[in-house]
């Protein structure tokens, strides 16, 4: 009989932890959950404490008689899964299935999947958590209730198909809510002033600040011109430098979401491919000889906190690698949210051995890139400070004021390892105070005040961090499910909500305002974390949410308008002259006549940058004849955006799609790059030819590459400017702003 039985939810992590445990363990998977709610019910009495119907999922019966059969040769049961709610109620669920063999089950919480870290749980196993439990129940009892109850509505109102989410909604939302501040936003006009002076040293830049002692804002190129005529007149000559030291404090290591921010914003990964890879390197990756070796520490966090013995290792690599010089005094401490797990640590290398270079042969581009980013930024977060001299130079012409500003790096610290945004350098010319400066010339610059941008999936996650909305466990999935419904789509890296998204939101917020409002979403996860730790029950949590939901439900199944119905649209039918109305199909929205079935014309529509809603042009022809029939080719639109097809339809069915006239990169290939839409709403260019695999998922611009001559280059975004760089050498170029 084998000393006992470890069941975790992977397979993957399976192969990892056999090859520590050796043969006295047996090692199994329940491949995630084996229980859930039912799908064709609500399965919640709702009249009986809220009582959930856990139902085995099906495919899980094999599963389940595995565990069992395995169970019954084992002296001890280990549980295993993910250390977080969703784990909890796996191993809750799988400890019900063996409780009749009457056998000892403890709870593993593996922070690590190292030799250590695996030994070290199993030395000291603990209980299971019945509060975690009753928390990641009260978390799927209340989305069951928003999702069961608002979907169907959903399809009564709009169409089949359409689902919403207790907190996917808020989100949502808040990407409509951006939308519409954009639309109202009206620009204000703007002028800065510089002067550019001659020095011994080199050239001088200021910037005008104040006149008379009060900023001077001019907001039109008379009162710019005016201002400019004035100083022209004046002397010049530097009244005070100042120079400081200046330290930037390295940043914390990753949680979660800081993860997925920065994996975004450096290599433009979605917080779901970002979570997939994190967890391959936290279930172990093979490692030759080694064999399967967790990478990481636990990648669902929202502790910055850090082992001391983890800290001790990175003190030591960092002199070792760096010199003493850039290691502190004493080691950083960094402080977590208030709501934070603290018996989570940061996300970090569950050794500094295994060095990004070391790992080469043995991760794809993808893991090595993102655990490089992962160990960089634990190291760094142990490093010293960076230190700048910033140099302030004040100069004063008549009754005006100017300052320039610069900083030199002094000591670069964590710098050397994690660059940030930050640390742009401006060495200024040498100059003392009192000193007369020679003025060169003026430069008005006109400016307009930009709208509020909509948010990336990074800043979408640090918001909803910041509100508390949602937990580690959920960022990922939230906005993976708002673009997969349709809801939202991907445009130039930034979400922007989907017609079908807009038209939603709208009916949710005038009937549900208060259930996906940020602040009673972040009162509810307050709460579940309360449940956690003992502080509140369940079933008083849910009976007060679902006294306050069942009355708004109802009041909005009578009241809520349908857009089957149709939505008026204030356009004009071009073929009757009625108004139009805004109905949803399976290709989206589109204008239909209020007049149907009387007058049957339908109209796409689009909005322009101010919420207008406009007609697009129907059958537009675009110079093409159909190569079956002779007929000229016209532009519609589909489910995934524009299409060529046969003005002859029906009798011709003939389509293509829309070619950019890029050619293909691959050598000896004749197709062309065609603009496509993925079901997440990502824009992606794929090569006109069947047989070719080209795939590009930047944006390509109509411009030979100067260094290689290769036929197109792709618009990148880099620490927040925009380049327009060659896919085959690399070249890169500033866009012009």
């Amino acid at each position: 009989m084998k000393k006992g039985l470890i069941i975790v939810e992977s397979p993957t992590k399976v192969r990892t932890i056999k090859k520590i445990v050796g043969k006295d363990f047996e090692v199994a998977a329940s491949v995630g959950h084996i229980k859930d709610l039912p799908k064709s019910r609500l399965g919640v009495n709702v009249d009986n404490g809220f009582e959930p119907e856990y139902v085995t999922i099906r495919g899980k019966k094999e599963v389940i008689k595995k565990l069992k059969n395995a169970a019954k040769k084992a002296e001890e049961i280990y549980l295993g899964p993910d250390p977080d709610r969703e784990g909890e109620a796996i191993a809750w669920h799988i400890a019900e299935e063996l409780k009749s063999l009457k056998k000892p089950i403890k709870r593993l919480l593996l922070y690590e999947l190292t030799e250590k870290g695996i030994k070290e749980a199993l030395k000291n196993p603990g209980e299971l958590d019945p509060n975690k439990f009753e928390s990641q129940k009260a978390r799927r009892i209340l989305d069951r209730l928003v999702g069961y109850n608002l979907s169907p509505l959903l399809w009564e109102k709009v169409k089949r198909g359409l689902s919403a989410g207790r907190v996917q909604s808020v989100a949502l939302r808040l990407i409509c809510e951006r939308e519409r501040e954009r639309e109202a936003f009206e620009p204000e006009e703007y002028w800065t002033i510089e002067l550019l002076f001659e020095t011994e040293e080199g050239p001088l830049c200021a910037k005008l600040k104040r006149y008379k002692g009060k900023a001077v804002k001019p907001k039109s190129e008379t009162e710019a011109k005016a201002i400019v005529e004035d100083l022209l007149k004046q002397e010049f000559l530097v009244s005070k430098v100042e120079k400081k030291e200046v330290k930037r404090k390295p940043p914390a290591p990753f949680i979660t979401s800081t993860l997925q921010q920065e994996a975004w914003r450096r290599l433009r990964f979605s917080a779901k491919k970002t979570m997939l890879l994190a967890q391959r390197l936290y279930e172990g990756i093979e490692l030759g000889e080694e064999g399967a070796v967790g990478l990481i520490t636990y990648m669902r966090t929202d502790s910055v906190r850090v082992a001391k013995e983890a800290q001790e290792e990175a003190r030591a690599f960092i002199k070792q690698q760096f010199g003493p010089d850039f290691l502190p005094k004493k080691p950083h401490a960094f402080k977590s949210r208030k709501s934070a797990q603290e018996a989570h640590e940061a996300i970090r290398p569950t050794s500094l051995l295994r060095t990004p270079e070391s790992l080469k042969p043995y991760l794809s581009r993808e893991e090595l890139a993102l655990y490089d980013l992962i160990f960089r930024r634990f190291v760094a977060s142990q490093m010293a400070e960076a230190r700048f001299e910033r140099t302030e130079i004040h100069i004063v012409g008549g009754d005006y004021e100017l300052l320039a500003s610069g900083q030199r790096l002094v000591h670069p610290g964590f710098l050397v390892l994690y660059r940030t945004d930050e640390e742009e350098e401006a060495n200024l010319p040498q100059v003392e105070a009192g000193k007369s400066l020679k003025l060169k010339e003026i430069d008005p610059k006109q400016h307009f005040t930009q709208p509020p941008p909509r948010y990336t999936e990074a800043s979408l996650i640090r918001t909803l961090e910041e509100k508390g909305i949602g937990r580690p466990s959920t960022y990922a999935q939230i906005v993976s499910t708002i673009k997969d419904r349709g809801y939202v789509e991907t445009e130039k890296g930034y979400l922007k909500p989907t017609e079908l998204g807009l038209l939603v939101n709208d009916l949710l917020v005038a009937h549900f305002p208060n259930i996906i409002e940020t602040g009673f979403t972040a009162r509810l996860e307050e709460a579940l974390d309360e449940i956690e730790e003992g502080k509140k029950e369940r079933v008083e949590l849910l009976r007060s949410f679902y006294k306050t939901f069942e009355e708004v439900l109802r009041r909005a199944e009578d009241e809520m308008a349908s857009l089957k119905a149709g939505v008026p649209s204030g356009i004009k039918c071009p073929a009757c002259g009625e108004e139009m109305i805004i109905r949803v199909g399976r290709a989206g929205a589109f204008l239909a006549c209020s007049r149907y079935p009387e007058c049957k014309e339908t109209r796409d529509y689009e909005r322009n940058e101010k919420g207008v809603i406009k007609i697009v042009e129907k059958n537009r022809e675009t110079g093409e004849v159909c190569e079956k029939c002779g007929r000229p080719m016209v532009i519609k639109r589909g489910r995934f955006g524009e299409f060529m097809a046969c003005s002859g339809y029906p009798e011709c069915k003939n389509t293509k799609p829309i070619s950019t006239g890029i050619p293909c990169l691959k050598e000896n290939c004749q197709g062309t790059l065609i603009k496509r839409r993925a079901r997440t709403g990502k824009i992606y260019y794929r090569c006109s030819e069947k047989d070719c695999d080209f795939i590009l998922w930047q944006e390509p611009i109509k411009e030979k590459c100067p260094e290689c001559g290769a036929p197109f280059m792709v618009r990148k975004k880099e620490r927040r400017k925009e380049y327009k760089v060659c896919p085959k050498c690399q070249y890169k170029e500033a866009l012009d702003e």
